[in-house]
């Protein structure tokens, strides 16, 4: 009752000003936009939008940010249904059905139940999202240094053993991130380190310009590069717009069950949007009728309205620990969370009492940009689909441009816009040999606030590194740890030998 009252009589008396309704506006239309540009993520669209927000209210700036987020997942169904290429990771699997539906004249239910399942999943997981914050951040609280490094481990663990293909490349790429986290003035005694005598780098790298780098310019150099292709051409709306009622009556279940998918997997270390959308979809395969799985292949609706629900109930889940930890599940979240840092905001188990009109007013934001974005994306998907005309050389060139002033704004210093290419680069080279992105991103944010904990850990008993293993909550976040970088191999190394045999 005290997370309902605190919403309505905080979170929407603050969501609701013009000003905040203005912010989600934009947000959503342009998290929208972005999601419909194949290649240009709600990654991307943050990190260029960081230093615009540092001269707009906290408040209003991270609504924009959730805006964006959540939109482009809205967004990204419309160019998978229609163009065959998903607009962001996790419209991937709904192009599977989808585009067969919009080859077979039903690119308008298809559209529709992509639009509708989004609204029903984001606003079931919104409630979810109300109801568990403040359990888990009062379980949080509980938590000491201890424990709070155990969990970041579990952190770093997970986003490098699970993102990517390659669980050895995804510890380079945290290591990585490690090491640029280490840069700048040490915080008990004060020296700089590893600054190599260039006084910019006292301050550290910031990590605005570290998003921007990697997704603005390494994302756009990866893009233009090679997948500057437009697969197939633009599907025609043909038919009828709305949902029949046997779409309806096939429609529904699939939006429950993605959401109840998607959502826990939004909350877990490295859970992102791939992996619900891809279990949604076998789901869907499995528990769909007789008649429906024969349409499987073909445009089956069931594979379009529970991936979808799944995406979105995972982009909301990736607020749970955000909000209560301070954990980003994602780049986009791990960008976010570099965003409440430009506001010196710590997200985690305080949150909900230093800044409870910030926390509660970004839920709020949540229920009413869900019916923003039904507004904009069922009637205006013509307009939407203009998106797809910019030519691609004008799309990538006006991205380097707004990363590049970007850049220069923060200290209007020659030495940022120099490090933005130099990372530019390194984010292209990640991508090309295939190295997560994530791991670095996360490693260079939550580095350092896994060095203060452990440092903390250490002094208030006396060194002792046992201490990780006593405390039965460390230990078994640390049993969990160990689990997550064993298991898989040893299951793959157990399946190439049955193959084998």
């Amino acid at each position: 009752m005290e997370s309902l009252n605190a919403l309505f009589s905080l979170g929407f008396a603050t969501a609701l000003t013009p000003a905040n309704l203005l912010w989600a506006l934009l947000g959503c239309t342009l998290g929208t936009a972005i999601g419909v540009l194949p290649g240009v993520g709600p990654a991307v669209t943050v990190a260029l939008l960081l230093p615009v927000t540092q001269s707009v209210d906290p408040t209003g700036a991270l609504i924009m940010l959730a805006g964006v987020y959540y939109g482009a997942m809205f967004g990204g169904s419309t160019t998978s249904i229609l163009l065959n290429t998903p607009g962001e990771a996790g419209s991937i699997v709904s192009a599977l059905e989808g585009n067969k539906m919009a080859k077979a004249g039903r690119a308008g239910p298809a559209l529709s139940t992509a639009a509708i399942g989004s609204f029903v999943a984001g606003s079931i997981a919104t409630v979810l999202l109300t109801l568990l914050a403040p359990v888990i951040d009062g379980f949080a609280l509980q938590l000491g240094p201890v424990e709070t490094f155990a969990l970041m481990m579990l952190t770093f663990a997970a986003v490098s053993a699970v993102l990517g293909n390659s669980p050895l490349k995804g510890f380079i790429a945290l290591l990585l991130g490690l090491s640029m986290g280490l840069i700048g003035i040490e915080s008990q005694s004060g020296q700089s380190r590893f600054t190599f005598g260039l006084m910019p780098l006292i301050d550290g790298i910031d990590i605005v310009v570290v998003a921007m780098g990697l997704f603005a310019i390494g994302e756009t150099l990866y893009t233009a590069t090679y997948e500057n292709k437009i697969a197939g051409r633009i599907e025609s709306l043909k038919g009828s717009f709305w949902m029949r009622k046997e779409d309806w009556k096939r429609s529904w279940k699939p939006w429950l069950r993605g959401t109840a998918i998607g959502f826990p997997f939004g909350t877990l270390p490295a859970g992102g949007t791939e992996m619900p959308t891809f279990l949604s979809y076998s789901a869907e395969r499995k528990l769909a009728s007789p008649e429906a799985q024969k349409e499987f292949g073909k445009g089956a609706i069931e594979g379009v309205a529970g991936p979808e629900a799944a995406n979105n109930a995972a982009v909301t889940g990736t607020l749970v620990p955000l909000l209560t930890l301070g954990i980003p599940t994602s780049a986009t979240a791990a960008i976010m969370l570099s965003a409440f840092q430009q506001y010196n905001i710590v997200p985690g188990p305080l949150l909900f009492d230093t800044n409870p009109e910030l926390v509660w007013g970004l839920i709020a934001s949540l229920y009413i940009g869900n019916v923003m974005l039904l507004v904009l994306n069922l009637p205006l998907v013509g307009l939407w689909v203009q998106f797809l005309k910019v030519p691609r050389p004008l799309l990538y060139g006006g991205i380097v441009v707004l990363a590049t002033m970007g850049a220069y704004a923060l200290r209007q210093s020659w030495f940022d816009l120099m490090l933005l290419y130099i990372i530019g680069v390194l984010g292209f080279m990640m991508r090309r040999y295939d190295f997560p992105v994530v791991p670095l991103v996360v490693g260079l944010i939550v580095g350092p606030m896994a060095e203060k904990h452990f440092r903390r850990a250490m002094s208030i008993h006396q060194g002792d590194l046992t201490v990780f293993l006593t405390h039965p909550i460390s230990l078994a976040i640390l049993v969990v740890t160990v689990a997550i970088l064993i298991v898989p191999p040893l299951m793959k190394r157990r399946q190439k030998m049955l193959q084998a045999a």
